[in-house]
C-alpha cells in the first residue's frame, strides 16, 4: 500500500510541475512574442481624447498591411523600430489635419501594464513590449492593444483564436486569453505572475 501511494504521490508531482512548467512557458510567450500597442493621449479633455483614437487609427491602418505579412516577432519588433519615424510622421499628420499644434512621439519600449479586457479576449498584467505613442504632454487616459500578433482588429473571437494560432500561441495559452471557463485557473495565475512582475519591475 505504500509503494502504491509513493507512486500516486510521484506522478502527482510529475503532473503539478508539467502543468508548471507549460504555466511559465505561456507567460514566457506573452512576455516576449507579444507586442502591445500604447496610445496616450494630451490630456482627459474631450477632443484630446478623440484625436487620440484618430492617431490610433491612422497609425493602425498604416502598419496593418505589413505587420500581417510577418510570422516573427523579432522582425516585427525591427520593422517597428525601423520605422518610429514614420509612425511619428502619421500621428503628426493626423494631429495637423485635426487642427492641433502639439506632437507625437513614437518609441518601442518595455512597459508594465494592468490587466485589460477586450471584446473577444482578455490579456493578463504583465511586462510587455510596447509600441508606444505619446501625444503632447502625455497626461490623459491612454487606450491599447496588440500591435504583433495583430490582435486589436479580429472582431470576432473566431478571429482573435485563428490569429493567435497563426503567431504560434499553444491552445492553453489561446483558451486561457479567449475565456474559456476550462483555462480560468490558468489565466488566474498568468494575471497573479503578471501583476507580480510589475511590481518587481518598479
Amino acid at each position: 500500500m505504500r509503494k502504491l501511494l509513493k507512486r500516486v504521490g510521484i506522478c502527482l508531482m510529475i503532473a503539478v510541475s508539467a502543468w508548471c512548467g507549460t504555466l511559465l512557458a505561456d507567460r514566457q510567450t506573452l512576455n516576449e512574442d507579444l507586442i502591445r500597442f500604447h496610445v496616450v493621449a494630451n490630456s482627459d479633455g474631450a477632443e484630446d481624447q478623440t484625436v487620440k483614437l484618430q492617431v490610433r487609427d491612422a497609425v493602425l491602418a498604416s502598419l496593418q498591411e505589413d505587420l500581417a505579412k510577418i510570422a516573427d516577432v523579432e522582425e516585427a519588433k525591427a520593422y517597428l523600430q525601423a520605422n518610429l519615424p514614420k509612425i511619428e510622421a502619421v500621428a503628426n499628420q493626423t494631429l495637423k489635419a485635426a487642427g492641433f499644434d502639439c506632437e507625437a512621439v513614437a518609441t518601442l519600449c518595455r512597459e508594465a501594464f494592468d490587466t485589460r479586457y477586450y471584446d473577444t479576449f482578455t490579456l493578463p498584467a504583465g511586462v510587455y513590449e510596447a509600441l508606444r505613442i505619446t501625444i503632447g504632454e502625455g497626461e490623459g487616459h491612454n487606450w491599447w492593444c496588440v500591435a504583433f500578433p495583430t490582435l486589436c482588429l479580429p472582431a470576432t473571437s473566431e478571429g482573435f483564436e485563428a490569429e493567435a494560432a497563426g503567431a504560434g500561441f499553444p491552445e492553453s495559452l489561446t483558451g486561457a486569453l479567449a475565456g474559456d471557463s476550462e483555462y480560468e485557473v490558468r489565466f488566474f495565475l498568468l494575471d497573479v505572475l503578471g501583476r507580480l512582475e510589475n511590481r518587481f519591475s518598479r
